[in-house]
């Protein structure tokens, strides 16, 4: 008469178990994905940075970057 009743039982922590791990390895991912995003807006550029991203669109000459370099350089 009882002898049934734990067959029906016997997997169900394994899917217990299955579950909360699947649980828990979603919150880590989403942890690590909002601390990635924070991260890389943090970082902000520095003025040589912007100076070099100049220079490459064409903005500025040799010249007016060279000088600008120096200026950023003692400062």
């Amino acid at each position: 008469m009882y002898w049934n009743y734990g067959w029906g039982m016997g997997f169900g922590w394994f899917f217990m178990v299955i579950f909360w791990v699947l649980v828990i390895l979603g919150v880590v991912y989403l942890v690590r994905l909002i601390a990635v995003s924070a991260k890389k807006d943090d970082r902000e550029e520095s003025p040589l940075d912007i100076l070099k991203k100049r220079y490459a669109k064409g903005e500025i000459s040799k010249e007016e970057f060279g000088r600008m370099r120096d200026d950023l350089m003692k400062s």
